[in-house]
């Protein structure tokens, strides 16, 4: 079982139901009853805030965003302040990590190579957690470990607005800029195939195979082995 990567894609997904979902996958996984498991979703319009997020990095103030239809959501995640929305493919790795800070490089190298695949070259800068395609951050990373099992992951925009990146500081970047890979590459609907190379990228840098699964199929199991015999 371990030697596999299941992997499911949600759809679009509330970002507290994102985050509901993960903590029972993990649990199972500290438990091993489910093997490594990757989710693949978009979220609605929100911006999460990190462990180390400070009130700067939402300079409009919570009220404003929520205005502009943006949910604001604390989470216990480590970085600060990044937006989701649709057009931006979000991946929640549950996976055990003995090493969080080359667990954090491994999911970089992966979005690296699905993006190479589609053309764009991207590249890690010195000093920051991310991918980004010269001076313009396309992949943001968060993670967090319990029990030796991560949740949270990574987020790539694929073809996604833009605009609400501008209204907040990115990651608590200052004067960061960020693109997407429609951008990059002025390509359309990229998101099906995008999301598998990612998929695909991740399970080889795991050094795990990849089996395609349900989200019903997940959650039955770690349900099922979290009820007491």
């Amino acid at each position: 079982m371990s030697a596999e990567l299941w992997v499911a894609n949600l759809g679009r997904v509330p970002y507290a139901d994102g985050v509901a979902i993960q903590d029972r996958l993990r649990e199972a996984r500290q438990a091993d009853a489910l093997p490594d498991v990757l989710l693949l979703l978009e979220h609605d319009p929100v911006y999460t805030k990190g462990r180390r997020s400070e009130r700067a990095d939402l300079p409009m103030g919570e009220d404003w965003y929520r205005a502009q239809g943006i949910e604001v959501a604390d989470t216990n995640r480590g970085g600060r302040v990044t937006y989701h929305g649709p057009g931006q493919l979000v991946g929640y790795p549950i996976v055990r990590a003995s090493d969080v800070i080359e667990y954090v490089r491994t999911m970089e190298r992966a979005v690296i190579a699905a993006l190479r695949d589609e053309g764009v070259t991207a590249e890690i800068r010195h000093g920051l957690t991310g991918v980004w395609v010269g001076d313009r951050k396309v992949g943001s990373i968060g993670v967090h470990v319990s029990r030796g099992v991560t949740m949270h992951g990574f987020a790539v925009n694929v073809d996604c607005d833009l605009q609400p990146f501008e209204w907040i500081v990115p990651c608590g970047i200052d004067g960061v800029r960020m693109t997407s890979l429609y951008v990059e590459t002025r390509r359309t609907g990229a998101m099906p195939c995008f999301r598998k190379r990612v998929a695909w990228r991740l399970a080889e840098e795991l050094g795990l195979r990849q089996r395609i699964v349900s989200a019903e199929r997940l959650l039955t199991v770690a349900d099922r082995e979290a009820v007491p015999a």
